[in-house]
């Protein structure tokens, strides 16, 4: 899908469309109008009928949005298979074991369960470009989105495809393999949400006695004091039964993160580390790996022990992916546990990280109850200054106060200062070995900015 230029997105935003449900931009018309949108945008791009995939997680304003959305794609004449309730990269394995031209994902991920979004894949499964989705936001606004009315045999249909949750289901299980004997027991976090039905058949698969916690959705539990979002559930659950092991997905099931036999969480990084080492044993990782800014410097000291590169990347799976590409790289994710794993899938799979970890584990001779010490994450901290609406901070002044501060780390920390997105704040990341360094460096660059912000 090549548009040819570089494009402004205002309605998408690093995940697709999301909003409050009925709300915004997140109503029935608004979702009407995305599908027709969508599939205008493939037509006029040589598809004239074009196939999609369309799965959701257990919001009840799923069922509302997906006939909306599912109804606007079948008006532009479109063939849509309705999957149900199926995890973000398990839509991502329908589009390509079913082999239409996209797919549609309804889902907030991890937001509470008032929210629901929804992200487009392309026909390989992944998701769509930001000039790609800047294309579709031009359609929203064209009179010709209107005028396009196919009629007679030419108007779209609409299928039930429930039967690709056990195919989905099915080839995770497959990826296990013969030769490692699976970990008898631990804990699955399912959130209330898209994991628990393919979850629940995986491991029943994998003919294992394993827990299972958040696994009783009701439309409205999705995430509340569950999976990813409070680690603290599963961890809990771990430790009160002695177990050693425990595993939580988020919303749409594209991340995951773990817990220990002592209840600490092992997150995106410490997971990276496992199988960075794991994949490069099975000559299957490529030029190195790929992790955000976020990631912590321990990250790159460990691997580069092991000589494997570490390429950084801004904040969000999809700019994760794209590096992967550009680098050469087959492992890239993030602290939040949105793993991607490029020889089996192509997007986060947070069953997949799941299982790859515990195989990674037996394989690798390691305890994982020794991971989270052996790790030992440089100190972070993460401040907010205020800055006023209007005000804009001088990028030369950025860069002279980052340069002193990279002065006083000699090397042994790093510094990141970025804006929010969406509050009038300046984000100041500062993450040395010397923790005492650490909060002198952090206190220095919160009240320069300060001071610049009285001076403007």
């Amino acid at each position: 899908m090549e548009t040819g230029e570089k494009k402004i997105r205002c309605l998408f935003g690093t995940d697709g469309v999301r909003d409050v449900a009925n709300r915004g931009a997140m109503t029935p018309e608004m979702a009407l109008r995305l599908g027709r949108s969508y599939i205008l945008f493939l037509t006029e791009r040589g598809i004239p009928r074009p196939r999609i995939a369309v799965g959701r997680d257990t919001r009840r304003s799923g069922h509302m949005l997906e006939a909306a959305l599912s109804a606007g794609m079948a008006s532009a004449g479109a063939e849509v298979f309705l999957l149900g309730v199926l995890p973000t990269p398990g839509v991502s394995f329908a589009v390509k074991k079913m082999a239409v031209h996209g797919g549609a994902v309804i889902s907030a991920s991890h937001n509470p369960a008032e929210y629901n979004g929804i992200k487009f894949l392309d026909s390989s499964g992944k998701k769509l470009p930001d000039d790609v989705e800047a294309s579709i936001e031009e359609y929203m606004g064209d009179n010709l989105t209107d005028d396009w009315r196919p009629t007679g045999a030419s108007v779209g249909d609409i299928h039930t495809a429930t039967h690709m949750l056990d195919e989905y289901a099915e080839w995770i299980v497959s990826l296990w393999g013969e030769k490692t004997p699976f970990p008898f027991s631990g804990v699955v976090d399912c959130a209330h949400g898209a994991a628990v039905d393919a979850a629940g058949k995986v491991f029943r698969k994998l003919r294992k006695e394993w827990v299972f916690i958040g696994d009783l959705p009701d439309g409205l539990n999705i995430n509340e004091g569950v999976g990813v979002m409070n680690m603290a559930h599963v961890a809990e659950a771990v430790t009160s039964r002695n177990l050693p092991v425990g595993i939580a997905y988020d919303g749409d099931a594209d991340r995951a993160l773990l817990t220990d036999g002592k209840g600490r969480v092992l997150n995106g990084d410490i997971i990276l580390w496992l199988l960075a080492r794991w994949l490069a044993r099975r000559d299957l990782l490529g030029s190195g790996v790929v992790a955000t800014v976020m990631s912590n410097m321990a990250l790159e000291e460990h691997l580069g022990k092991e000589r494997i590169a570490v390429f950084r990347c801004p904040v969000g799976d999809r700019y994760v992916m794209e590096t992967m590409s550009e680098k050469g790289a087959f492992l890239g994710g993030e602290q939040s546990g949105h793993i991607i794993l490029s020889s089996f899938v192509n997007t986060g799979d947070g069953l997949c990280t799941g299982l790859f970890f515990l195989k990674a584990c037996l394989e690798l001779g390691e305890e994982i109850d020794t991971l989270a010490e052996r790790f030992a994450p440089y100190p972070q901290i993460l401040r907010n200054v205020e800055i006023s609406r209007d005000g804009k901070m001088n990028g030369d002044f950025l860069r002279d106060i980052s340069s002193e501060a990279e002065t006083l780390l000699q090397g042994a920390g790093r510094i990141l200062i970025r804006p929010s997105g969406t509050e009038p704040l300046m984000r100041v990341l500062v993450e040395a070995k010397d923790r005492k360094l650490m909060e002198h460096v952090s206190e220095k660059l919160v009240k320069a900015i300060q001071a610049q912000c009285r001076c403007e």
